[in-house]
């Protein structure tokens, strides 16, 4: 079973996330207390924690919001979810808006290893359905005909 695996912020632009114990989505907002968070289209970002693990081969180190995700996850293949496919998590409901991003050139991880999986594995969400979600809540994907 999809689950997650952590939940992280981080309260100013430019610094790294951080695990928290848990996240409260909103609507037309994302997540309370996050610096991206607002009315645009990644209001949240989810990286599975499988995509973590490559890197960690590199640079065992990372942390949980190494690469400014707001949500690990396990058991879902996030990089192959098409764009509108509706996913529950915990007690929330999220549709994914964008795969992957532009890394920045300057991201320390790059730096480090030469490479960096948010811009192909990544991908970012708005909600669609407020409440809370922590380490351990499940993960379903809502609408099976958007994920084929």
């Amino acid at each position: 079973m999809a689950r997650v695996v952590s939940v992280n912020i981080s309260e100013k632009k430019g610094t790294v996330k951080h695990e928290v114990p848990e996240i409260r989505l909103k609507l037309r907002h994302g997540i309370i207390g996050d610096a991206h968070a607002g009315d645009w289209h990644r209001q949240i970002s989810l990286l599975a924690e499988e995509s973590v693990d490559k890197m960690r081969e590199l640079l065992p180190q990372l942390k949980p919001g190494a690469f400014a995700e707001n949500i690990n996850t396990a058991g879902i293949e996030l990089k192959n979810l098409p764009i509108g496919t509706r996913l529950r998590i915990g007690e929330t409901e999220v549709e994914v808006t964008q795969i992957g991003k532009k890394c920045h050139n300057d991201c320390a991880i790059k730096k480090a290893t030469g490479k960096c999986v948010m811009p192909s594995e990544g991908i970012f969400a708005v909600v669609r359905k407020e409440g809370s979600v922590r380490a351990g809540d499940p993960i379903e994907i809502l609408n099976e005909e958007a994920a084929l």
